[in-house]
């Protein structure tokens, strides 16, 4: 946790020759929740806290929501205190929404954190984001477009909800990178989002990949 850290971040990521265009353009319907709380070099009794609050919250939509907690104390817990929640929602068709809250650092300028208002914070966030919809979350909507653009020279569409300021920016530095435009449609509301007047404005993007092959990926 900051501000001394003291942890360690493992990536992998498999190595492709090239992407495949893609066609997500239905969402579906939240089915269930999951996440994880956790907390280190405080008490364990601030995750339960956490998961009570962010299950009160969400429970009053799903009845299907499962909340893990990991609590570490020790070498193994880093150097700073703290505490945060991870939240997933999961549609029907696969697709994921994430939230998370993380307390406030230690030795910042800030009050000290309330373990019932991060778990609050982190269901209302995620709540946010189901509202926005689409087929991705605002958090990796830059990541989905700049996959798109390096897709094969096919047409690949993606529903996504309001764009963010980074994902737009995003759009502006594909475009000088690649020279590569984006189409932008206003999606209309399906039949049940109008009847409950539920969700915001969703953009369907979609474009022509520039065809990019990893060279490097020896093909047998």
């Amino acid at each position: 946790m900051a501000p001394e850290g003291g942890g360690e971040v493992r990536f992998k990521c498999p190595v492709r020759r090239t992407l495949k265009p893609v066609h997500l353009i239905d969402n579906g319907k939240i089915n269930r929740v999951r996440g994880t709380v956790y907390a280190v070099r405080v008490s364990p009794a601030i995750a339960n806290r956490v998961v009570d609050s962010a299950k009160g919250i969400l429970l009053q939509f799903l009845p299907d929501i499962y909340i893990y907690t990991d609590h570490n104390k020790g070498a193994k817990s880093g150097k700073s205190p703290g505490f945060g929640v991870c939240l997933v929602a999961q549609t029907t068709n696969g697709v994921y929404y994430t939230a998370e809250a993380v307390s406030n650092p230690s030795g910042s300028t800030e009050a000290p954190s309330v373990p019932e208002e991060i778990g609050k914070l982190a269901a209302f966030r995620l709540l946010e984001e189901i509202y926005r919809g689409g087929c991705v979350d605002s958090t990796y909507q830059s990541l989905a477009t700049v996959l798109m653009a390096l897709a094969p020279k096919d047409v690949s569409k993606y529903l996504m909800g309001p764009l963010s300021p980074y994902t737009i920016q995003c759009l502006r530095h594909i475009k000088d990178f690649f020279g590569l435009t984006f189409k932008l449609e206003t999606h209309k509301k399906t039949e049940d989002e109008e009847e409950l007047n539920f969700g915001g404005p969703k953009v369907l993007t979609s474009c022509i990949g520039v065809g990019y092959i990893n060279y490097s990926k020896k093909t047998i």
